[in-house]
């Protein structure tokens, strides 16, 4: 069938000969509409996602990428140095706590357990409680013992004695000579009263008693059997076989059969002429409608609108590769020029300039310090010197020498001011 045909996207039929000038009129007013209203559309739309990208990138990414380095400036330097304080903080009072704990709670306890308690302890089980739990328990033994002897010589001896020596010997002599003989009679009368007395009477009693039930209860009860079943047999049985046969075909001649006619002849048959000779014409007709229309409305329609789309986007691309030529002969290409023609080597010449006046300012300075270093250690040579003076011209005595630090030398006795004797390389060839 023609509608079970599925066109690809890509694939483009040529259409009939007869509709090339219909195709003809409508993609003129296509493009037309599509150059108007579809070229601008798509311009803004490359103009709007230009600018979300511009944005991005040269706002949000860099906000971003501060507030990162700001947080992460500030968990460094100022939230980890203040946790780690706190931390400190805690395990110091922690350590505090616990040791005056121990100093408090624990120690002392420990200490009167470990050398007060438990070795008095230990010496009060080991030379009192253990002798003294051994003698209790050789005393409880002893009287245990004695008790025991006791108990048997009044308790279990006599009665052990009086069952052994007299009960048992007069209990033999009263079973054999008095209660077995007895017991033999009794068994003897026993057994004669059964065998003529209560076996006659008993056999006389069940033989009357079968033979009521034989000649008296069971012809009554055969009879009333018999008539049961026979009025099963030839009453009930036919009129149940009768009615099981009536009412299914009566309820079906009331209930089903005027229905199923109805179904049968009227509702089937006006659907199935409804479905062939209407519905399926119809039907196909839609399916006709549809198809023709998705094929020679719809797809031109939807191919049109999708070059539209495409040509709209190539002038676009055309339109920003001629703004962006422009951008990068006006603007980028001169002041990539400027910046390494200009800017850099004027930036290389301000670097040697600041190397040059750093290097010489730090020459300066080394040079003023040492020079001030010389100059206070010569005061302080003639201070020194003047004082000296001073003292001998007062008090008479000979100037005094300041003392000289000594330092340790290797294998020299003298001050750290002379010059030490070479030392001895072992790397250097001895001569």
């Amino acid at each position: 069938m023609d509608l079970e045909k599925q066109e690809k996207p890509g694939s483009q039929e040529p259409p009939p000969a007869g509709q090339g000038c219909v195709f003809a009129l409508v993609r003129i007013p296509v493009r037309i509409l599509a150059v108007v209203i579809v070229l601008p559309v798509r311009v803004v739309w490359d103009l709007a996602v230009l600018a979300a990208r511009t944005v991005h990138r040269r706002a949000l990414r860099p906000a971003g990428d501060a507030a990162a380095r700001a947080c992460a400036w500030l968990y460094r330097h100022l939230l980890t140095p203040a946790g780690r304080a706190l931390a400190r903080l805690a395990r110091g009072t922690g350590l505090l706590l616990t040791w005056t704990a121990l100093a408090v709670l624990y120690w002392p306890w420990a200490g009167l357990w470990r050398y007060v308690l438990a070795p008095a302890g230990t010496a009060l089980r080991q030379w009192v409680l253990v002798p003294l739990g051994k003698g209790c328990a050789l005393l409880g033994r002893a009287a245990a013992i004695a008790l025991e002897w006791l108990v048997k010589a009044l308790f279990v001896w006599p009665w052990a004695a009086l069952w052994r020596h007299v009960l048992v010997p007069v209990g033999a002599s009263l079973y054999r000579y008095l209660l077995e003989p007895a017991g033999h009679g009794l068994v003897a009368l026993v057994r004669a009263v059964f065998r003529h007395l209560l076996k006659p009477t008993g056999a006389a009693v069940a033989w009357t008693v079968t033979a009521v039930f034989r000649y008296l209860l069971v012809p009554p009860v055969r009879g009333a059997a018999w008539l049961a079943g026979a009025i099963h047999r030839y009453l009930l049985t036919p009129v149940g076989h009768a009615l099981a046969w009536l009412l299914p075909r009566a309820f079906a001649a009331v209930f089903v059969w005027p229905w199923a006619a109805l179904w049968r002849h009227l509702l089937v048959p006006a659907a199935a002429g409804a479905h062939r000779y209407l519905l399926t014409p119809l039907g196909h007709a839609l399916a006709r409608l549809a198809g023709g229309l998705y094929r020679y409305v719809l797809t031109p329609l939807g191919h049109f609108a999708a070059s539209a789309w495409r040509l709209a986007g190539r002038v676009s691309r055309a339109l920003g590769r001629g703004l962006l030529w422009l951008w990068r002969g006006c603007v980028a290409r001169p002041a990539a020029w400027v910046y390494r023609q200009v800017a850099t080597p004027a930036g290389h010449l301000v670097r040697e300039v600041w190397r040059a006046s750093r290097t010489a300012a730090r020459q300066v300075w080394r040079t003023s310090r040492t020079a001030a270093g010389e100059a206070a250690r010569t005061a302080r040579t003639a201070v020194r010197d003047a004082r000296a003076g001073v003292r001998q011209a007062l008090f008479g005595t000979p100037p005094r020498e300041p003392a000289r630090s000594r330092a340790r030398t290797l294998g020299s006795t003298t001050a750290a001011g002379n010059t030490p004797a070479r030392e001895i390389s072992l790397h250097e060839p001895q001569g």
